[in-house]
């Protein structure tokens, strides 16, 4: 097992990162120190900085692990945000990884995941040791170990409860996972973990999410809020709460940005969905994005600059359920977002599943693809055009035509996507925003992305804007974002 090699990364920069403690790069690399056998972020604040000739870099936690180093006991590297590179890239390393972090190899097994990246076994595992120096089953083995950390310190769960949430198949296996990744028993764990009475009372698992900073977590709320579906979501009192449909069952995630990290609490049917859970929040609310690196790089034009002073730290943000993001997307070509939000909350209430356990004004879960497309079309009371895409999406996602999940190739999903009836560019692109968490979208037929950019000064028209948007590339969907709110707080107040 080797470190990143030299023509992989700049080893002087991130050498420098560490001795000055940079907190920038944090999550991007971490350096394991040969003369302790522990490795570590970059900020580590450890008096003692290693010496260069001592320092190791690898791309992910489980690359360390997998080298035989032990996760720092001082700033706990795991429990960093992960690095914005794996969702930025659409090559079949960040598709696996994006795959093993919404727990692919739990539920399908290396076998699986190679089949539904249309590769073999053995091609996958060479691609993954020669990137990233860790194959499949230790990046889903670091994944494990990352979900139990956070559940031993911030919960009173049961150990076998816990070594069953993350996804072990055994308390043997936990408990000499937990031992090799952090060098020390659970229960020592636990004894030094900041619970604050966390535990499953009310029948929810409660967390803490860390982010990259800064994070404008109001504006993420406010998203919320202007596209929530009555029954399915709300936003109340600073917390965002939406049904969603897991592998055991439906259940209701609450989300409550704070300062420095989201308090999440999670109502599960199955406690072994809470790792998917976890993770498809962290897409949703988009806590591994890196926001300084993004407004460097959209600060090139001198009206987008003003905007990103303006509002640091806004996100992108994704989608709990890939699928009823494209649903929306159906809903909303076309017409005005409360016609579209109007819609959907209709059409949940008559064809959606009513929880057995509500959460707050949280009532409903939306329909599978399958239910969708076992619909009439002319019962939908929506134009025959909605209807017909509608109905036909769910199908096509049904049989396989088109996949939405985080290990496809979105240029491939943009191409089974424009071949259905009904689904156009727009549509696309917004499926693409959200339920894919695509940085680079720019949806040049957007009325109010237009509006946003005549007010500025700004080509509006679609070509005009397009050639514009070029010089934001890879991050266009985070320009997009803050013209969108640049025209719903000060174009249209």
């Amino acid at each position: 097992m080797s470190s990143l090699a030299q023509d992989d990364v700049d080893t002087e920069a991130w050498a420098r990162a560490v001795e000055s403690r940079d907190a920038r790069f944090d999550g991007w690399v971490y350096v394991g120190v040969t003369s302790t056998g522990i490795y570590c972020r970059p900020s580590c604040p450890t008096p003692v900085r290693p010496k260069r000739t001592n320092m190791t870099f690898w791309r992910t936690p489980a690359a360390a692990q997998a080298a035989g180093f032990r996760a720092c006991k001082r700033c706990s590297p795991d429990a960093t945000p992960g690095s914005p590179e794996w969702n930025r890239r659409d090559d079949l390393v960040a598709r696996a990884v994006r795959a093993i972090d919404d727990g692919a190899v739990d539920r399908l097994g290396v076998a699986g995941l190679a089949a539904d990246l249309g590769v073999s076994v053995r091609h996958l595992h060479r691609l993954l040791d020669a990137e990233i120096g860790a194959g499949p089953l230790a990046l889903a083995r670091a994944r494990r170990a990352r979900t139990a950390r956070s559940l031993i310190e911030s919960t009173d769960l049961a150990f076998s409860e816990i070594a069953f949430a993350a996804g072990f198949d055994s308390i043997r296996q936990f408990n000499d996972t937990v031992r090799q990744v952090f060098d020390r028993t659970p229960t020592e764990l636990r004894s030094r973990g900041p619970r604050g009475g966390g535990d499953r009372h009310d029948s929810a698992v409660e967390l803490r999410l860390p982010t990259r900073q800064p994070f404008d977590g109001r504006r993420l709320l406010d998203w919320f809020a202007v596209h929530a579906i009555a029954g399915v979501e709300e936003v109340v009192d600073g917390v965002y709460r939406r049904s969603v449909r897991l592998p055991g069952g439906p259940g209701v995630i609450e989300l409550e940005p704070g300062d420095g990290e989201v308090c999440a609490r999670f109502h599960l049917d199955a406690l072994g969905d809470l790792p998917q859970a976890l993770q498809r929040s962290r897409r949703l609310l988009d806590l591994d994005a890196d926001p300084d690196l993004i407004a460097g790089a959209l600060a090139t034009e001198p009206a987008m600059a003003a905007l990103v002073a303006q509002r640091p730290g806004l996100r992108s943000p994704g989608e709990l359920s890939p699928f009823d993001g494209a649903i929306r997307a159906v809903l909303h070509q076309q017409v005005s977002l409360a016609s579209a939000r109007g819609m959907a909350a209709r059409l949940a209430a008559a064809h959606g599943t009513r929880l057995a356990q509500p959460v707050g004004g949280v009532t409903t879960v939306l329909p599978t693809p399958e239910e969708w497309a076992a619909l009439d079309p002319d019962e939908l009371g929506l134009t025959k055009s909605r209807a017909r895409a509608l109905v036909g999406l769910a199908g096509a996602v049904a049989d396989g035509t088109v996949e939405l999940e985080p290990h496809m190739d979105r240029d491939q999903a943009e191409a089974a996507l424009l071949a259905l009836p009904g689904i156009g560019p727009w549509t696309v692109g917004v499926i693409r925003l959200r339920s894919l968490a695509d940085p680079d979208v720019f949806a040049t037929g957007d009325l109010a992305l237009q509006r946003a950019l005549a007010a500025l000064g700004l080509p509006d028209a679609p070509g005009g804007a397009a050639t514009t948007a070029e010089s934001w590339r890879p991050w266009r969907s985070y320009a997009m974002h803050h013209l969108w709110a640049h025209y719903l707080e000060e174009v249209t107040p």
